[in-house]
């Protein structure tokens, strides 16, 4: 599994600092600068500090079964189209490496989303799914149905979240940026087609 993230740090070199500090308890395998720089900190087959409590489909150890990739961004800016590059160079090679299907690319939020806004409503992951590089809900239609039906979908899809609110806010940020509102057809619909397209995060 891959798990992305934003340092939420003012440059790079702070984060790096930060990454490399072993009295602050975090690290990951990857740091991409704003500028496309690609800084390996830890070896791809060692356990890095980068996910913390949660969990994704079958996975409830995400900092043994994932590579941690953090983006130099402080959460309030766009990301650049030269730090996009660098990320889907970086992972086509994990992704081959690692037989890594693409619904097992996620947002730190995906897995910890009562604790975690990372990378947030400014990161394209539609421009990751398309090119091969994660998942998007295209084609979804709106489903009626109810809170019941909304968790089961994702429950199937992969998340593991017992509070709804958290939940929804965590796939709205990364399937339907800046929404707002009480659940709809369109967020139940969109999760239904995620569950019965990549179960339980498989390819």
């Amino acid at each position: 599994m891959v798990v992305i993230h934003y340092t939420a740090m003012e440059t790079s070199d702070a984060a790096c600092a930060r990454l490399c500090n072993a009295m602050a308890e975090v690290s990951a395998h990857y740091l991409i600068s704003e500028q496309g720089k690609i800084i390996q900190l830890v070896p791809e087959d060692m356990r890095a500090w980068h996910a913390g409590a949660g969990a994704w489909g079958d996975v409830e150890d995400v900092n043994s079964h994932s590579i941690g990739i953090e983006l130099a961004n402080t959460g309030c800016a766009p990301f650049p189209a030269a730090q996009m590059d660098a990320l889907e160079v970086l992972l086509s090679g994990i992704m081959a490496r690692w037989s890594i299907p693409v619904a097992r690319v996620i947002a730190h939020s995906d897995m910890a989303p009562k604790r975690k806004f990372d990378p947030g409503p400014r990161f394209d992951w539609e421009r990751l799914a398309l090119g091969g590089y994660s998942v998007w809900p295209n084609g979804a239609k709106a489903v009626n149905g109810s809170w019941v039906d909304f968790l089961v979908y994702a429950g199937a899809f992969g998340y593991r979240c017992d509070d709804k609110d958290a939940l929804l806010e965590a796939f709205r940020m990364r399937f339907m940026p800046h929404k707002k509102g009480v659940l709809d057809s369109v967020d139940i619909g969109a999760m239904k087609l995620l569950a019965a397209k990549w179960p339980c995060g498989d390819s």
